[in-house]
């Protein structure tokens, strides 16, 4: 059985939670505190010497870090990946935007706040909004024609970007002025099998 070690409150942890309960794929959580700096210990340092969740542990010893990375090794082969090597490249071009222009300044600003940082982080925080209403911008506009972002069907492009989108407000964001993103939404959560970011499997 896979082992997902994961801080449960992040949106890179929940990407692999959602899909691997929508693949029907049994896992064993285990909780790393971030906060008590225990992605840092000698012993995780060994699963991902960079430090940081989540960490998916194939087999004994063998251990896959990037939660974007995770995704695409979990949905080979599986209706969440297309098989046209366009689209598939389609795919990747929406998770490294997600980790790029997306997650750095959308998914950093709702940690701050969400952990109470706000204040000491309130430069840092002001000069992330225009990024992150940037990316959601370029989001909306592929919206208001697609329904989904590759092929026009869910995949792990919309598990990628859905992970922080939908709790942007937790971050300072407005998704009122982005119908096309909130509409998205509405369908990602629509989909079989979906659970929330706050749900325990």
């Amino acid at each position: 059985m896979y082992k997902l070690y994961e801080f449960f409150a992040s949106g890179n942890c929940y990407k692999l939670r959602l899909l691997l309960t929508q693949l029907n794929i049994p896992f064993q959580r285990i909780e790393v505190n971030i906060l008590k700096g225990e992605s840092r210990t000698p012993e995780f340092l060994l699963k991902n010497p960079n430090g940081r969740t989540p960490v998916l542990e194939i087999e004994t010893g063998k251990f896959l870090a990037e939660s974007n990375a995770i995704l695409f090794y979990l949905s080979e082969g599986t209706d969440f990946l297309p098989t046209d090597s366009f689209e598939k490249a389609q795919v990747l071009q929406w998770l490294f935007f997600e980790q790029y222009s997306h997650e750095p300044y959308i998914a950093t600003s709702r940690f701050w706040i969400t952990t109470g940082k706000a204040e000491e982080n309130r430069e840092a925080l002001n000069q992330k909004r225009a990024g992150g209403v940037a990316a959601l911008k370029v989001m909306e506009q592929h919206l208001t024609e697609h329904q989904f972002f590759v092929g026009d069907r869910y995949t792990i492009a919309d598990i990628a970007l859905f992970a922080y989108t939908h709790v942007a407000d937790e971050g300072g964001f407005d998704l009122s002025k982005f119908p096309a993103i909130q509409a998205w939404i509405k369908r990602v959560q629509a989909q079989p099998k979906h659970i929330s970011i706050t749900q325990q499997v």
